[in-house]
């Protein structure tokens, strides 16, 4: 199965975008899938329904930092190539997909009220989520 598989059968299994792209990564960045859902609970729904950026994007970036994250204050190659990561992640994301903001990416606001009604009315998170969620693991592999 692949990342991609993986991330998508967890956001079948009603996990956020954040926990379906990151937990699809974590086991062999040597974490265990349980602790990783737990980390990227809080960035779904552009971080905490706030709209924000987007959960796939958040689990992308989540899974960088557990690769080539630093773990020594002195290690300032580890957090430059993390960022640089980090930056080419996005550009590769927002080339794809038109952008990093879950507002903008559903064209709906979660945060406002009536949004997450709208968006469930919508069928947003099956219809548009899912390709977000490919996307993510897709460029996570490549550049990984």
């Amino acid at each position: 199965m692949t990342h991609a598989e993986m991330a998508l059968a967890g956001h079948d299994e009603h996990f956020n975008c954040s926990q379906s792209v990151f937990a699809a990564f974590a086991p062999e960045l040597g974490m265990d899938r349980i602790l990783a859902l737990k980390i990227a609970t809080s960035f779904g729904a552009g971080m905490g329904r706030q709209a924000a950026t987007c959960g796939a994007v958040t689990g992308a970036y989540l899974a960088i930092a557990l690769k080539h994250g630093m773990t020594d204050g002195a290690d300032q190659a580890a957090k430059e190539k993390t960022y640089a990561l980090v930056q080419e992640f996005a550009r590769r994301f927002k080339e794809r997909q038109g952008g990093l903001e879950c507002r903008d990416l559903l064209g709906v606001d979660l945060s406002a009220p009536g949004g997450l009604q709208l968006a469930n009315e919508r069928n947003l998170f099956s219809a548009r989520c899912s390709g977000l969620i490919r996307t993510a693991a897709e460029i996570l592999d490549e550049i990984l």
